[in-house]
C-alpha cells in the first residue's frame, strides 16, 4: 500500500501525538499548522524544547520548577513570602493555578505526584520527608493540604493527614474547601473558584 503522508510529516504526528491529551486528529492538526508555517515558528519551537532541560530545574526545598541560574524558588526566597504557611500541591503547574488568585502569601511544597498503587507510585515516591524537615526548620504554623479533588488527591491527603500528626509536629492542618468540582485538577480550575477553595479551606 503506497505511502499516504511524507515519512518526515508522520514522524513528527507520531512525535506529537505521544503528549498527553494530544490524539491521533490533534496531532495531525498541530502537525499540518506546522508544515505550513512559518520557519522562524518551527526554529522557535525547537529550540525552547531543546532547551528545557537545560534551563529548568528544582528547587531542593519546594520541589517548585526553577531556572537553572536560581538557588531556590523565588516564592520561598521572598522576604513578603510567610514561611509559616505552607500549600502542599502534588506538582509545580498547581502552584501557578494557586498564585493567579492573588489570594496567597505562603510558601509552596511540591510533593512530586499522588499516592496511586495502580499506578505504582506510593508514599515512599513523594517528597514527604523533605516536608516535614521544612515544618520543624521554617516552624510552619499551618499547612494547606492542596492536592487535587481526585481519589488519589484524597488518598494522599489522608495519608499525609496521618503521617504529620504520627510525626508530633504542632502544626495546624486544613483541606482546600469543595469549590473545585472532583475530577478537576487545579491547573485547569479557574480563579473564581480556586479563590472561594482558599478562603472557605476546612481544618482537618
Amino acid at each position: 500500500m503506497a505511502r499516504l503522508l511524507p515519512v518526515a510529516l508522520e514522524k513528527l504526528i507520531d512525535e506529537l501525538g505521544r503528549l498527553p491529551g494530544v490524539g491521533s486528529r490533534t496531532a495531525e492538526r498541530y502537525a499540518y499548522y506546522l508544515l505550513k508555517a512559518d520557519q522562524r515558528i518551527n526554529t522557535s519551537l525547537a529550540g525552547a524544547i531543546h532547551d528545557i532541560h537545560d534551563r529548568v530545574k528544582t528547587c531542593p526545598v519546594t520541589f517548585a520548577l526553577i531556572d537553572t541560574d536560581q538557588e531556590v524558588s523565588p516564592l520561598y526566597s521572598d522576604s513578603d513570602r510567610d514561611k509559616t504557611l505552607i500549600a502542599v500541591v502534588e506538582e509545580p503547574l498547581d502552584i501557578v493555578a494557586l498564585e493567579r488568585t492573588g489570594n496567597f502569601n505562603g510558601t509552596y511544597h511540591v510533593l512530586g505526584g499522588a499516592i496511586s498503587p495502580i499506578d505504582g507510585v506510593g508514599p515512599e515516591h513523594l517528597h514527604i520527608p523533605e516536608l516535614l524537615k521544612r515544618l520543624v526548620q521554617d516552624k510552619v504554623k499551618e499547612i494547606i493540604i492542596a492536592t487535587n479533588a481526585s481519589v488519589e488527591g484524597e488518598s494522599t491527603a489522608l495519608f499525609l493527614q496521618k503521617h504529620i500528626k504520627d510525626a508530633s509536629v504542632e502544626v495546624s492542618m486544613s483541606r482546600l474547601a469543595r469549590g473545585i468540582p472532583v475530577g478537576v485538577d487545579l491547573e485547569y480550575a479557574d480563579q473564581i473558584t480556586l479563590s472561594h477553595a482558599l478562603e472557605g479551606r476546612r481544618s482537618l
